[in-house]
């Protein structure tokens, strides 16, 4: 039996933030572009306040928030998976954890061959 295997995944402090930016906000999401600057950061906006295009990927969910990123993006960090964590800082501008004296930071760690070959078999990273 093979597990699936995500894209995108988060450390506990990461899935504490988001639990409790849903609390204050309601349901959420995340969207990582390839811009400078607070685009670089994965941000986080109320759910259907950021128009996802047909050319955004869909990576999975962090503690069933929806999370995205750019294609061309993507074409840059399709052999990664993305590990979303918290640090003291200020969020982007436009982000919810802005103003909580903690931001998200997107970390990676390169997938093996083995687990790029299950990503391919599981038709992960299709535009949604």
């Amino acid at each position: 039996m093979t597990l699936s295997l995500d894209r995108v995944t988060a450390t506990p402090a990461a899935l504490l933030m988001i639990a409790a930016l849903r609390e204050r906000h309601g349901p959420i999401m995340f969207f990582q572009s390839g811009g400078c600057c607070d685009g670089s950061a994965p941000m986080c906006y109320p759910a259907g306040e950021f128009a996802v295009s047909d050319s955004d990927v869909y990576l999975g969910k962090l503690n069933g928030a929806p999370f995205y990123m750019g294609l061309e993006q993507f074409a840059y960090w399709e052999h990664t998976q993305l590990i979303i964590d918290v640090v003291v800082g200020n969020g982007g501008m436009f982000s919810l954890d802005n103003g909580t004296g903690r931001r998200f930071l997107t970390r990676s760690r390169l997938f093996t061959d083995e687990e790029f070959a299950q990503l391919a078999s599981q038709g992960s990273g299709a535009a949604s």
